[in-house]
């Protein structure tokens, strides 16, 4: 620790996460911490401004970010390093190995494995070639079925398109290349997972399912935790085959027709709805600072059937504040 009783944290694009910042000061309170805040973000005038400070940065693809993020751990005391948006994960994991020789923590895998989950193609042949189920991807030859085209490099279900026969297909121009196009399962249940995995010790400490009830603009607003021996078991051979540490996130497809369970994608980062496994009992914050502190990890379990359902509240800036 920087600051001696204090954990100086950084959240990379982390905007609206202001319940996790709220966490993340509890879980160090309890630790006997005082939890310093910062975000990094492109609009000074963000909902974390709540509980900290924010500093006006560049894009992730911007050549100064790393010298910018430098900066700015040096100026805030900054420990332990949060993304929170899939253009931020491999920024946080470069800047760690960049850095090596500091202190500065960061819950993600090394940079190459964390792009090779946001290329959902790749991710795709990743997932086929080590035996985890997948839906049927489409490469050549006729269509089986409906079928559903996701951008390869997207995120936040943004340009998805449904395709119900080869003229729609053909209507996406380079569609071998700028999509990964899969057999859709309309019938379904949408699950997600909330892992966590020692960095130290690549043994998950968490695992806490909840299924996906309603969805608004790509994220979660309303979910459920439950328990499921085949989630857990499928998750845990996902996790051991991907070798990701740190938080991550994995999406699953319940086929209600055929009672297949299936790989989607993961996000090897805090998921949006992570609040919700925190709130069961899955002490995710808790496990971060342990992690970063380097003290062994109590595995976490979540309570099922608690249900978290998100509402918009507001932050106000005067205008003495702008």
């Amino acid at each position: 620790m920087k600051r001696q009783g204090s954990i100086g944290f950084l959240f990379l694009g982390g905007a609206k996460r202001v319940t996790m910042a709220r966490m993340l000061c509890e879980a160090c309170a309890a630790r006997g911490l005082e939890a310093r805040i910062t975000g990094y973000e492109l609009d000074a005038h963000s909902a974390l401004a709540l509980e900290g400070d924010i500093v006006e940065g560049v894009r992730w693809g911007d050549p100064t970010i790393f010298a910018e993020l430098d900066g700015v751990c040096r100026e805030h005391d900054i420990d332990i390093i949060l993304p929170f948006v899939d253009g931020a994960v491999g920024i946080a994991a470069e800047f760690v190995a960049r850095h090596s020789s500091t202190d500065v923590f960061a819950p993600v895998s090394a940079r190459k494995n964390v792009d090779r989950m946001f290329d959902k193609c790749a991710a795709a042949d990743f997932f086929e070639t080590h035996g985890l189920p997948v839906p049927a991807t489409y490469r050549t030859g006729a269509p089986c079925g409906k079928l559903i085209a996701k951008p390869r490099f997207g995120s936040a279900s943004k340009g998805i398109v449904m395709i119900d026969g080869l003229h729609k297909l053909y209507e996406l121009k380079g569609y071998a290349d700028r999509y990964l196009i899969q057999e859709r399962i309309d019938n379904r249940d949408e699950i997600t997972v909330d892992c966590y995995v020692g960095m130290r010790t690549g043994e998950p400490a968490a695992i806490s399912p909840r299924l996906r009830c309603e969805v608004s603009g790509g994220e979660v607003v309303r979910t459920e935790t439950f328990t499921d021996a085949r989630v857990t078991e499928l998750v845990k051979r996902t996790l051991a085959a991907t070798g990701l540490r740190g938080a991550v996130t994995v999406q699953l497809i319940h086929d209600l027709d055929t009672d297949r369970l299936l790989l989607m994608e993961i996000n090897p980062r805090l998921g949006g709805g992570a609040v919700a496994s925190v709130h069961a009992g899955a002490d995710l914050p808790g496990l971060i600072i342990d992690d970063a502190l380097g003290k062994p990890l109590a595995r976490q379990c979540a309570t099922p059937g608690v249900e978290t359902v998100r509402y918009l509240a507001d932050a106000v800036f005067y205008p003495e504040q702008k």
